[in-house]
Formats: C-alpha cells, structure tokens, sequence
C-alpha cells in the first residue's frame, strides 16, 4: 500500500495523513511515513514530542551523507544520479506509535525541477520506498508531486487530493489532477475535510465527481485543542478517526478491487 496525499496548505492534509497512519499501525502493519512537505509537522501529529523533533535532522540537511552517496564536491557541476538510498529508511526513519516517519527535508536551491545533489537524493528515496519497501508507506507531500516520476507513479495505490470548502482549495484539486496526468496518472481521489455543515457538503458534492471523492471529515474543535497542545488528533478526535477509518476502509476496498 502506497499513498501519496496532497493538498493546499492548512487544509488538514497532515492531520489525514496521521491519523491514516495510526490506524494502519493498530491494525498490526508496518507503516513508514515520508514527511516531504516544506512546513513539516507530521512528525506532532503522530505523536512525536517537540523535544525528539528538535534532534531529528531532516535528510536533505544532511550534506555530508548527499556528498557521500552522490560524490558531489564543491565548485564541481558532476555527481552520481543513480545513488545509493536503499539502507537509509532502516537508518534513519524514528517510530513513535508503531508508525516510523523520515523527515525529508525540502530543496532550497534553484526552482522546481532543479538537478542538484538534494534533489537526487530526495527523488531517488521517494522512488525506493514506493518501488522496493514492503510497509505501507503514506507521503505526506506539498500541493504537488514533482518529487515523484513518470517510472514510480503507476505504483502508487492512491493519490490523494485534501481539499476544504473554498474555491482556493478546489483549484490546487485541478492543478493535482494535471501534474498527475502529465506523470500518467488520471484517477486522483479526495477527501473533503472541514465540513462544518449541509451548505459545505453541497460545495464540495458539486465541485468533486462522485466517484472521486473517498470521504467528508467534519470540522472538529478536538483536533485544534490538539494542535495546540502539541499532541496526535488520534488521541484526541475520536470522532474524526472515526471518519477516517470510514476512508480507510473505502481505500482498501477500492485497492483490492483494483
């Protein structure tokens, strides 16, 4: 099982991706999250502590190891595109609730689609997990999927879209929908989350087809108070677990029927 979830920023996507992370943990699996969002809080929502955090060093910050397994040196145009990533999960993903998370970092250099020896390493681990990890692995990604390529994607079991009641919101669907389809991929599932009532429900039924909408996540004050509180909504907001497991469920329907 091989999840890829994106979304407009403060949408909820990291919440989704948690608690979606958590109830495949119960359940006895091995789940392996890849934090590839710039604004990396994946980490809290699992239940790490801002202390453990604090010492994780995300990978594309770690420049001695890139310069290690791509060879790149300084002032030098010339390093490996086919490094070796294999090892590094086992090495360095932290568990917290039977869920393991890498911190990948962002690329801070040039623009999207830049080559250069962090973007390598970050494209190559995104491919491996996908490709050759045999965990559920569940991507917590920005509003979009330039770090994965036209030869991973059609290994990907879901891509999702975490969307909101707002025209903003529906507009990064779209522009997900015409990444995806330029990587190969045509079905792009979503889940609408911060459904406070009918009205909500309404926009987001007449914005999204049927068939693509996985699910509805009600607004809840439970996983503010545990945001504030530096602490997993799966500990928190019963009741919106309770609407993911309901997603979850539908997902893995969808992916044995497939």
């Amino acid at each position: 099982m091989k999840v890829a979830i994106t979304g407009k920023g403060g949408v909820g996507k990291t919440t989704f991706a948690a608690c979606l992370a958590r109830l495949y943990a119960d359940e006895g699996r091995k789940v392996l999250c890849a934090d590839v969002d710039p604004d990396a809080n994946l980490g809290l929502a699992l239940g790490f502590s801002e202390e453990d955090l604090a010492r994780i060093t995300p990978i594309t910050e770690m420049k001695a190891l890139i310069q290690q397994r791509t060879e790149a040196h300084e002032f030098e145009n010339f390093f490996k595109i086919n490094p070796k990533v294999d090892d590094l999960p086992d090495m360095l993903a932290q568990e917290v609730n039977g869920v393991k998370l890498l911190l990948m970092g962002t690329v801070k250099t040039g623009g999207a689609g830049c080559v250069c020896p962090e973007h390598v390493i970050l494209k190559r681990l995104l491919s491996h997990l996908i490709v050759q990890r045999d965990e559920v692995v569940i991507m917590d990604m920005e509003a979009g999927l330039e770090h994965l390529s036209r030869g991973t994607t059609d290994l990907v079991d879901q891509f999702i879209v975490v969307v909101e009641p707002g025209a903003r919101s529906i507009q990064t669907y779209h522009s997900v929908q015409r990444l995806a389809a330029d990587l190969g991929v045509h079905k792009v599932s979503v889940v609408a989350n911060k459904v406070r009532d009918e009205s909500d429900e309404a926009f987001i039924r007449e914005q999204v087809p049927e068939e693509d909408l996985l699910g509805i996540i009600h607004y809840s004050g439970a996983v503010s108070d545990a945001d504030r509180r530096c602490a997993s909504p799966y500990d928190i907001a019963a009741d919106t677990v309770e609407e993911i497991r309901a997603i979850k469920n539908k997902i893995d329907t969808d992916n044995r029927r497939s």
